[in-house]
């Protein structure tokens, strides 16, 4: 059998303080932070709704080459590195596929998915498409992707290379043991030494934005309220003392 790497999954603790921040906080508190562009353009929510927190295991295509690849090694089902990186699956797990936006070759479909979701992985994110769409939908996946495809996922023009290595999806590097943030905004990427800093950031940024989303409401001034304005900080440093009052 090949043998490919595991990751180095993050505590549990950042994966679960995660979960209350959304997408678009984290994408502007990394871009605060000098990490300007961490979404991934390209795989949008094919399941509205949803949300996942997760660590990366990556799986990267290559175009085809005759000199590198030919469909008949295939006749040995364990040389398909798509199987392998479902291999290392573990709970919460994220799979995200650099597929290069190929939108005829489907990486994954309906088996290879119910296996997917038989080992616990919290969602699928790629840069290109599945197919089986009417039986993968049954199965009540996380999904992020470009489309769906009857093709299978060699069928055309790309072939998978390498399992939990570094991948570029949707524009964005990802490394294997990154924090995967997807929700119906899209994908981001955070990488595990910023998460604790971002936690922080977004917690302060989720408490004065409700404060002036409810100040809003009630008609109060965008000048004042939207960023909060520092004539503002004390009114809303009351409002954090009297948490009943909200």
């Amino acid at each position: 059998m090949i043998k490919t790497q595991d990751i180095q999954r993050p505590p549990k603790e950042l994966i679960d303080a995660l979960k209350e921040i959304g997408a678009a906080t984290i994408a502007g508190t990394l871009g605060h932070m000098g990490f300007r562009n961490p979404h991934m353009v390209g795989p949008v929510s094919q399941t509205r709704g949803k949300s996942i927190v997760g660590p990366a295991l990556t799986l990267q295509f290559l175009p085809q080459r005759p000199d590198l690849f030919s469909e008949g090694e295939y006749a040995d089902p364990e040389t398909q590195l798509h199987r392998h990186v479902l291999y290392h699956v573990q709970e919460g797990d994220v799979v995200v596929v650099d597929a290069r936006g190929d939108m005829s070759s489907g990486v994954f479909g309906d088996m290879m998915s119910t296996y997917f979701r038989g080992r616990g992985g919290a969602g699928i994110v790629i840069d290109g498409c599945m197919r089986d769409r009417p039986n993968v939908e049954k199965l009540d996946l996380s999904l992020w992707l470009r489309g769906w495809t009857p093709n299978y996922h060699v069928q055309t023009s790309i072939y998978p290379n390498a399992v939990n290595v570094p991948i570029a999806c949707g524009g964005v590097t990802v490394i294997p043991g990154d924090i995967i943030v997807a929700d119906d905004d899209g994908v981001v990427v955070l990488p595990v030494a910023m998460a604790a800093k971002v936690i922080e950031e977004s917690q302060t940024h989720h408490d004065w934005e409700e404060f002036s989303r409810a100040k809003l409401m009630e008609g109060g001034s965008l000048q004042r309220y939207y960023p909060l304005h520092d004539d503002a900080r004390a009114e809303y440093d009351d409002w954090l003392r009297n948490p009943g009052g909200r």
